[in-house]
Parts: C-alpha cells; sequence; structure tokens
C-alpha cells in the first residue's frame, strides 16, 4: 500500500489529528507571545505543543501502521517520553522562576530602608 492509496476512513482521521495539532500549536505559541508574565506564559505552550505534538504522533502510528504494517514501537516511545518530560520541565522552570523572584524580593527588601 501505498500513500496514494490510503482508504478515506483512515485519511480523514489523520487529517483531522494533524489539523488540530497545528491549531494546539499555534495557540501554544500565541500564548507564549501574548500572556503577561512568566508563570502565565510557561502553561500555554506546555499544553498546547504537548497536545499537538501528541496529535502529530498519532496520525503518524495511524499511518505507520496502515502503510507498513510494522510496531510503532518508536512512536509510543516518544509520546511517553514527551508526556513524563514536558510537566517536570514545566515544574522546574517555575520552581527556579519562584526562588529568583523571591531572592528579587528579598534583596529589595534588604536594600529599602524602613
Amino acid at each position: 500500500m501505498t500513500l496514494e492509496t490510503l482508504p478515506l476512513w483512515l485519511t480523514l482521521p489523520i487529517s483531522a489529528l494533524l489539523i488540530i495539532s497545528g491549531i494546539l500549536t499555534l495557540t501554544g505559541a500565541l500564548g507564549l507571545l501574548r500572556l503577561n508574565d512568566f508563570f502565565s506564559r510557561i502553561h500555554a505552550p506546555t499544553l498546547g505543543n504537548t497536545l499537538g505534538v501528541f496529535c502529530i504522533l498519532l496520525a503518524s502510528i495511524l499511518a505507520t501502521l496502515m502503510l507498513e504494517r510494522t510496531t510503532v514501537f518508536h512512536y509510543l516511545l516518544i509520546t511517553v517520553l514527551l508526556f513524563i518530560t514536558s510537566p517536570v520541565t514545566a515544574m522546574l522552570l517555575m520552581r527556579a522562576a519562584i526562588t529568583r523572584k523571591a531572592r528579587t524580593e528579598e534583596q529589595k527588601n534588604k536594600q529599602s530602608p524602613d
């Protein structure tokens, strides 16, 4: 089976997943640009881009299963690693930002006389 002979019942969900992925990723990127502070900005790309990549991987899994009739272990591994690393990275960035903000406020309080 070639790409030109994919059945319509499979082409439609793959196309829908790719379109949804583009919309989610664009929403995450716009949230990164439009939101005011770091604490607000971190959520949009983390959630939007993670879901966008998940939709792309799901579309790839569907196409690979039909075209090559082979295992999709590497796609599943990418999905698992993405869902593990993305929230952990966001959490570590948030903690670093909170620590930096607390230190900055502490230094301002030491410098300003009461």
